[in-house]
């Protein structure tokens, strides 16, 4: 189909229209959004696509509301707001027209669905409230997008539509952004996955640029590995691994003695021409060249694997 018209509720605004426009807008960038609760404009018609208002769900019809007595929900019981709705029906089709390959189409919409669309179909519906959040949720998503409605004194009779249109280019912003960093993820596991098969059973990871590595490295059981290092713009980093998704426990900690030091300090604590940094945290570090940054792996290594010994014999 090629609407001329999305049409969507008039008035106040709020996460789950606001996103479904961004993924109705990049397919059908010639239709025209109409902010209305016209019954005019609400019946459905071959001309436009319906959401979050109208008092139905009929994918044929092209209708996409879940405010009404028998609204539709997931295999798993959860509601849908309209944003699951749309991206169910129109989501792999805007993944393609947003240039993803067709292996990870599939993929990146699960991913996605999981962890930015359901949210908002559980804020939306009520079912989640983002004080869940506790002081940061006055920084949820769903919360951000309506401080950009207009005040209630705001007299112009214009107003919810242009504070829509403000909230809709952000939106966009996120939604591009959370697919583009779900999209890389996936072409990082194939890099680093090769990358580990060449480590073999050596103890540091060699990237050839600063990507998402954990999950690959978990994925493929390479629980040997102790450090990552990767070139960067002007210098080389050296990283830890994280041993969980959550928390800042590391599989092993750069030396004690490097940490908070810089540039001459660290090269003599060291020993290595060209150490530049180390983090007070002990967890990322750096060198000016691809040998020092290596050695200094080299040395990290072996501090933590002695230390595992002295562990054990104690």
């Amino acid at each position: 189909m090629t609407p001329d018209f999305l049409v969507t509720h008039s008035g106040g605004f709020h996460a789950d229209e606001l996103l479904s426009s961004v993924i109705l807008t990049r397919l059908f960038p010639q239709a025209k959004i109409v902010r209305s609760r016209a019954p005019e404009w609400i019946t459905p018609a071959a001309d436009r696509v319906i959401y979050d208002v109208g008092g139905a769900y009929d994918a044929g019809l092209h209708i996409f509301d879940h405010h009404q007595r028998g609204a539709p929900l997931r295999d798993d019981g959860q509601p849908y707001s309209s944003f699951g709705l749309i991206w169910k029906h129109f989501g792999r089709d805007y993944l393609l027209a947003y240039g993803l390959p067709h292996a990870h189409v599939g993929p990146v919409h699960a991913t996605f669905d999981a962890g930015f669309v359901l949210p908002v179909d559980l804020v939306d519906n009520g079912a989640l409230s983002p004080a869940i959040a506790g002081p940061l949720s006055p920084l949820t998503l769903p919360v951000l997008l309506e401080t950009l409605k207009p005040v209630f004194d705001d007299a112009d009779p214009h107003a919810d539509d242009r504070g829509f249109h403000a909230a809709l280019a952000v939106a966009r912003l996120f939604v591009e952004g959370r697919i583009a960093q779900i999209a890389a993820k996936l072409r990082a596991e194939a890099i680093v996955q090769q990358a580990i098969k060449d480590t073999g059973e050596g103890r540091v990871l060699e990237l050839p640029a600063g990507m998402p590595f954990r999950p690959a490295i978990v994925r493929a059981g390479a629980d040997h590995l102790l450090f990552v290092v990767h070139p960067r713009e002007r210098d080389w980093c050296l990283t830890t691994i994280r041993r969980a998704d959550e928390g800042f426990e590391v599989r092993a900690d750069l030396p004690a003695s490097w940490a908070g030091l810089t540039n001459a300090d660290l090269e003599a604590v060291c020993g290595i021409k060209g150490a530049s940094f180390c983090h007070n945290g002990r967890f990322v570090a750096a060198a000016k060249t691809r040998e020092a940054v290596l050695a200094m792996a080299d040395i990290a290594v072996s501090e933590h694997l002695a230390g595992t010994v002295r562990t054990a014999a104690e």
